[in-house]
């Protein structure tokens, strides 16, 4: 008679699977991007910088003859191909010329306008909370704004967008979790964690599961009496973004998907909150009681001293089939709640997003050709109507 096999332990059998799964993640981001070939950046046309810049394509062409602004590089049918480091220095030239309407061509905030602190929130998985994030923070880029994209997330999933395997490529208070920790000798400055990313204009703060710590320590801190002043655990997040305000015209905080003290503090040091809906039943019951734990939480915040300050806060209907009668009754329904603090534009469900996600790429980072022209096009309308109306917000703050 045949011993019965012995079950694999429950902690063991799920630490291999997940060095099984990390090494495979691993090879694949290798053979995708290969460490002495990193992501980059796409390079864009002579109508796409025109459209971007908000000039006439033939003004493009008259600055590269007249030897203003950047050099384009050639293509091989004669075409000019321009970095959005060059598109920046066309913003830069048009600017220093026509200083009347240097708002219009480079639109990052003046002296006094105040820094842009968005958090993404929502506690409900498949809200598309790091997506919207994701394009937000190329559409600002794109515009020549400075944007620093900070993920909470211990999953880390808009890491992986930028290009950084969270298990691999973030060591140990490498997250903002070096920023706010508690204990003294092992914090770092914010600029410290800070990293460059191939998307010119956006650095990212990466995350991974160290982030986890900074639930874990904070009762104990409390109990402990670290949390006070400005060190307490939902101010830490605003002073350390305070120490990087001169170099970004806009932060954008990917929060975690449930409502902890990192979310907490995200949404304190928030001048905005951009709240996610996936316009389905079970999605906006779980946002109902979001809304009804935010409240209480937010009144504990207040009642401890704690000032809240939000120039506005929206949703976001993410993933919107227009086609699906259940949705539209939701979508109406929030409308009628909340107003105009629906969004007007909607990002809808598009296989352009889903595939370019496969490859860990927004909408702007797609090469023409490689998803059907019209299922670009029309995502990257519905994606650019959202990400305009939010930059409208953000303006409407500066006073523009």
């Amino acid at each position: 008679m045949h011993e019965p096999i012995a079950e694999e332990h429950t902690a063991l059998k799920i630490q291999r699977h997940s060095q099984l799964l990390s090494a495979q993640l691993q090879q694949l981001r290798e053979t995708l991007y290969p460490p002495e070939a990193q992501k980059t950046l796409r390079t864009f046309t002579s109508k796409e910088v025109a459209s971007l810049v908000g000039i006439a394509e033939s003004t493009l062409r008259q600055m590269s003859l007249d030897g203003e602004g950047p050099e384009p590089a050639r293509l091989p049918n004669g075409r000019r191909s321009y970095t959005l480091a060059q598109i920046n220095e066309v913003r830069e030239t048009l600017a220093a010329k026509k200083p009347a309407e240097a708002t219009r061509f480079l639109p990052r905030r003046k002296p006094g306008d105040k820094l842009q602190v968005l958090a993404v929130a929502n506690f409900k998985g498949g809200s598309a909370k790091t997506t919207t994030t994701v394009h937000l923070a190329h559409y600002l880029a794109l515009q020549g704004l400075r944007v620093l994209a900070i993920d909470l997330d211990p999953q880390a999933s808009l890491s992986a967008m930028f290009g950084y395997q969270p298990e691999h490529d973030v060591g140990s208070n490498q997250t903002l979790y070096a920023a706010i920790r508690y204990e003294d000798d092992e914090r770092k400055p914010l600029k410290e964690v800070i990293r460059k990313t191939y998307f010119t204009g956006v650095d990212v703060v990466p995350g991974n599961l160290e982030l986890m710590e900074y639930e874990h320590e904070t009762p104990q801190a409390i109990a402990a009496g670290q949390s006070r002043g400005e060190g307490m655990f939902f101010r830490r997040i605003k002073s350390v973004i305070s120490q990087v305000e001169d170099d970004y015209d806009v932060v954008l905080i990917d929060a975690p998907p449930q409502l902890g003290y990192l979310t907490l503090g995200a949404i304190f040091a928030a001048t905005g909150m951009l709240i996610t809906v996936h316009p389905a039943m079970l999605d906006v019951a779980s946002m109902s009681q979001f809304l009804v734990m935010v409240s209480d939480l937010l009144s504990i915040i207040e009642d401890a001293g704690g000032v809240l300050e939000h120039d506005f806060v929206r949703y976001v209907l993410t993933r919107h089939n227009p086609h699906d009668a259940p949705q539209v009754m939701i979508v109406t329904l929030l409308r009628s709640l909340f107003g105009a603090d629906v969004l007007t534009a909607a990002a809808y469900e598009t296989t352009a997003i889903a595939n370019a996600g496969l490859d860990k790429k927004s909408l702007y980072e797609v090469e023409r050709g490689s998803v059907g022209r019209e299922t670009l096009n029309r995502g990257l309308e519905q994606i650019d109507a959202v990400n305009r109306e939010i930059f409208d917000h953000i303006e409407a703050v500066w006073g523009r």
